[in-house]
């Protein structure tokens, strides 16, 4: 087996080192056509089925083919569970983050390392979205001469009322504060050419929305409609905090909207002030009684929040913007292991 260590950083330097690495790892499943790239973490429980449905799917296309799976610094034994499992699969290539990255570094990971020369398949690792469906995009693809086909699910079992209502709204708010065209009920699950790959590879950003990137690149993108099931074995891993922080990073990577929502705001709250100040002046020669306590507290706390607000909000793009100016690695591999 082929096994090498690899730091891979960002921009042209980011693609270099990855070319380099291609070009000594051509053992790796013969230069597949196709490749499926699953990100993992804490996955050992349904690796097996994973595997054997992912494997199945791919035989059926009939094209050189590879497998890649992505340890995203797992604590589940998931990495020796992947090693064990190398020696059933020939196509079978692994990649070991340095530790847990989240789940769309692991994937840009993925994608950067990907031998395939043609069609890149992206399938999270818990067998929501079905990879029999892999036949499908790609019959889609070809006839239709398709970028991308992307699943967009009809159905989704073993939700719950809370993840689907906030999933929804989630949607209508990007494509209300962004210009991009994301459709509503898909994930990361979708088939796409090798050129739109290669331009995701070349967008260096560190916080990263893998759909909105894709949906960015342009092209020729259909959709595949179809029921996701239950999740096989484990537990989530996109609790409450994870979803929050994903649906912050797709709104300030696509959208300056909520900045400028916020000058309306100020200009509303500026001529709201206007209006109270206007009225306090009416009162105190004119009336006996000056404005009461209660409407000063309560116009101190509404402006007061209404400014914090804003400030967080510029913290929000102010955070990313330091981040992105320290140049740092997107991800830290610590092993690439390719088959025969």
């Amino acid at each position: 087996m082929l096994e090498s260590n690899l730091t891979v950083r960002r921009g042209t330097r980011c693609l270099g080192e990855i070319m380099n690495h291609r070009d000594k790892s051509e053992t790796c499943a013969s230069a597949p056509v196709l490749s499926a790239v699953i990100p993992c973490y804490n996955e050992a429980d349904g690796l097996d089925e994973l595997l054997k449905r992912v494997s199945a799917s791919v035989s059926q296309c009939a094209l050189p083919s590879e497998i890649l799976l992505v340890d995203d610094g797992s604590t589940d034994g998931t990495w020796q569970k992947m090693l064990e499992l190398q020696k059933e699969y020939s196509n079978l290539c692994l990649v070991k983050l340095n530790r847990n990255h989240g789940h769309q570094l692991a994937l840009s990971a993925g994608l950067a390392i990907c031998h395939a020369s043609e069609y890149v398949m992206v399938l999270d690792a818990d067998l929501q979205d079905p990879p029999e469906l892999l036949s499908e995009m790609l019959e889609l693809m070809t006839a239709e001469d398709a970028d991308v086909v992307y699943g967009q699910r009809k159905l989704r079992e073993g939700e719950s009322w809370f993840k689907l209502i906030t999933a929804k709204w989630f949607y209508k708010i990007l494509r209300f504060l962004t210009d991009l065209d994301i459709p509503p009920d898909t994930g990361d699950f979708r088939l796409m050419k090798r050129h739109v790959v290669d331009t995701l590879n070349d967008m260096p950003e560190h916080s990263r929305f893998i759909r909105g990137m894709v949906s960015w690149v342009g092209g020729k993108q259909l959709p595949l409609l179809y029921n996701r099931e239950a999740r096989y074995a484990g537990k989530t891993k996109y609790p409450l905090g994870k979803m929050v922080r994903l649906a912050a990073d797709a709104i300030t990577s696509f959208s300056i909207a909520p900045l400028k929502i916020g000058l309306r705001i100020g200009a509303l709250g500026l001529v709201i002030g206007a209006g109270i100040f206007i009225y306090c002046l009416y009162s105190y020669f004119f009336r006996e009684t000056a404005l009461g306590w209660t409407s000063i507290v309560a116009t101190i706390v509404v402006m007061g929040s209404i400014q914090i607000f804003l400030l967080g909000l510029i913290g929000e793009y102010l955070a990313r913007i330091f981040i992105e100016s320290q140049h740092r690695p997107l991800f830290l591999i610590d092993k690439i292991i390719n088959p025969k």
